[in-house]
């Protein structure tokens, strides 16, 4: 009984590897069928569940949500000036951060890419990635001890008439700078690695001054790698609402998602999908660049 059990299992499995056999569209949608469908429900699906609850509105009397198509959400943000201030405020911010990130960032994955030696890549590499095993709370909580009003950076700064800059949005950049800023030095890195020595070589050999080299070559193919960074940055600091509550007093997008997710849900998801249509907008301009042509 047991061989026979076991003869059919192996028949199963035959009959099983002669379907797959020689069928190459099959075998990748079996492989992906588990991925996609996560993706499609998980993902997708739970954007449009979104969409549609954003058109939904909330009785004023009992507090309950109405399954009637309305563009009242819509019209609210877009009538209210301080929803719009808060969408600007959010936006402002994260193109700061972004701009900052990459300012800094460039140099460093310079150095690492086409400077450093094996070992000092190795230990750069470390170094940046260090921050990224550590909690979020941890780091977040850490930078607001160090802008509080007797933190240590208030200690460094007094003795030459300086002080921190406190809790408010400049803080906010700050702690936001320096959390993606991993985000953006290895897509650059990764970027800068694939350009090749002979190409900045023969540059040189042509006569071009180093900005030239930079602004002519080094740049222009980095430049995917730059967006691909900035996108990370920019959609974090977008969707982020922890940073700004415990180091700012301002509101943000996402936490005034946080605040109207239990009251007046339609709103929150009305409110949700401006940084959706900002990104989307981000990376059709990106794309209208040429960013994505050599990725």
């Amino acid at each position: 009984m047991a061989s026979e059990a076991a003869l059919e299992r192996r028949s199963a499995g035959h009959r099983l590897a002669d379907l797959f056999h020689g069928r190459r569209r099959l075998q990748v949608g079996a492989l992906l069928a588990g991925p996609l469908g996560w993706l499609v429900i998980g993902y997708i699906g739970s954007l449009a569940v979104l969409l549609i609850t954003a058109f939904w509105s909330v009785d004023p009397l009992s507090g309950l949500v109405v399954k009637n198509l309305t563009f009242e959400n819509i019209e609210t943000l877009w009538s209210e000036s301080v929803y719009r201030e808060i969408v600007w405020r959010t936006v402002r911010t994260a193109l700061l951060v972004t701009l900052t990130d990459a300012a800094i960032a460039f140099p460093i994955a310079f150095y690492m890419a086409k400077v450093a030696s094996r070992r000092g890549k190795a230990v750069l590499v470390i170094g940046i990635l260090l921050p990224l095993w550590s909690s979020y709370l941890v780091k977040v909580y850490a930078w607001r001890t160090l802008l509080s009003a007797d933190g240590v950076l208030h200690w460094a700064l007094n003795p030459i008439g300086l002080d921190t800059p406190g809790y408010g949005i400049t803080a906010v950049w700050l702690v936001m700078s320096y959390l993606w800023l991993p985000y953006m030095i290895l897509p650059i890195y990764a970027g800068l690695e694939r350009i090749p020595d002979s190409l900045i070589s023969a540059s040189e050999d042509l006569g071009a001054s180093p900005f030239t080299t930079f602004r002519r070559v080094i740049l222009p193919l980095a430049f995917p790698a730059v967006v691909a960074g900035s996108i990370f940055t920019f959609s974090l600091t977008l969707g982020d609402y922890i940073t700004p509550r415990l180091v700012s007093n301002d509101q943000f997008i996402g936490n005034v998602i946080f605040n109207n997710i239990a009251n007046n849900q339609p709103l929150a998801a009305a409110l949700a999908l401006v940084p959706i249509v900002v990104m989307i907008a981000y990376l059709l301009v990106a794309r209208r660049l040429g960013a994505f042509e050599h990725v």
